[in-house]
């Protein structure tokens, strides 16, 4: 099935991580630099989804890097329901409280939309894409 540029959907239940009860992922031909997913992470008492964001784990350039993380921060703290929000690792956050996963791709997609030309640039600059 080809990617379609941001369609935005469920993760087929016989597809989803072992610790997962919920994801959603961004369809995208750039998954590299606008992919998106989040995976509604159901072990321990408390269940909280956990957003990974592909262009994260190779922007390594300032300011590149402090925006993009500032700017998810932010984003993702505005998602109707999400309560706390961090850094789970380098290219996931952690958000805890009710938001809908569907929302959260959507407003990470947003801002991996912002940097995306200037990360390209960037990342072809290495070599790495």
């Amino acid at each position: 099935m080809p990617r379609v540029s941001d369609e935005i959907q469920q993760v087929p239940s016989a597809e989803l991580r072992e610790d997962a009860g919920e994801g959603w992922e961004r369809l995208v031909d750039d998954a590299d630099i606008r992919g998106i997913s989040a995976y509604r992470i159901v072990l321990g008492e408390q269940p909280y989804w956990s957003v990974e964001v592909s262009l994260a784990e190779f922007l390594r350039e300032e300011p590149l890097e402090s925006e993009l993380r500032r700017q998810m921060a932010t984003a993702l703290e505005a998602v109707p329901g999400a309560e706390v929000v961090d850094e789970e690792d380098r290219e996931s956050w952690f958000v805890s409280g009710s938001p809908s996963g569907e929302a959260l791709v959507r407003a990470a997609g947003q801002v991996v939309d912002q940097l995306a030309a200037r990360a390209r640039a960037y990342l072809d600059s290495l070599g790495t894409l």
